[in-house]
């Protein structure tokens, strides 16, 4: 079985990339998780399907999360690194766009018994495109698409930079069904990073501090 994921680039082309579900246990469980992601001025959306109501209205009661092992990821190229709850999975996606072949490199966790998915992904640029677009065209662009094509609401944002001072933007934003995403992109040296934290509502009040050190400890890298 694999999962489809539907690309729209500056809505011009539509495609759909494809996870081998054999390969990536984890995003089993990230189905009723992902609320959207986006990739390059587009949308990357996971369709979620929306929780059943619990047969009986109970107090609720806010559970602790266990957590994982955290460790320090460094990309393959050695171009980012980023704290991780384990191992990430990896996938790589070619993507024929207006611009020409593109290729999505996508990073992800999930640590077991929380509802939570930790996603990096990022992408670069055709030459051209990279040295002629203002970064902050590209980071603009970004999130107008995703809150447009995914019927989100934005909770908040702010302009933000690297460390070593790469133009970004952070963006929190809402679904209809109640999913939380908290997304940093950064526009780094022809290619695009996004950092993102994808969570429920009530997940999310246990884990502000969790999802904001993962945030915090991404680093690009200078070549």
């Amino acid at each position: 079985m694999r999962l489809c994921v539907q690309l729209g680039y500056n809505t011009n082309i539509i495609s759909v990339i494809c996870i081998d579900k054999a390969k990536t246990m984890t995003f089993k469980r990230l189905l009723p998780l992902i609320a959207a992601t986006f990739v390059c001025g587009s949308s990357f959306i996971v369709e979620a399907r929306q929780p059943q109501p619990p047969a009986a209205q109970k107090p609720e009661t806010v559970v602790q999360p266990v957590q994982p092992k955290w460790k320090l990821f460094r990309a393959p190229d050695g171009r980012f690194t980023v704290l991780m709850p384990g191992t990430p999975n990896k996938e790589t996606q070619t993507q024929k766009t207006y611009m020409g072949e593109i290729d999505l490199e996508i990073f992800f966790a999930q640590p077991p018994k929380q509802q939570v998915a930790y996603v990096v992904v990022y992408n670069d640029f055709p030459h051209s495109y990279g040295q002629l677009t203002n970064p902050q065209t590209i980071l603009e662009q970004a999130q107008h698409m995703v809150l447009k094509t995914t019927k989100s609401s934005l909770i908040r944002q702010r302009n933000i930079r690297s460390s070593n001072g790469h133009p970004g933007k952070e963006i929190e934003f809402i679904n209809a069904g109640g999913k939380i995403t908290r997304s940093r992109m950064y526009v780094a040296q022809g290619r695009l990073y996004q950092v993102m934290a994808i969570t429920t509502k009530k997940q999310q009040k246990t884990l502000s501090k969790t999802i904001t050190g993962y945030l915090n400890s991404f680093q690009v890298v200078l070549k």
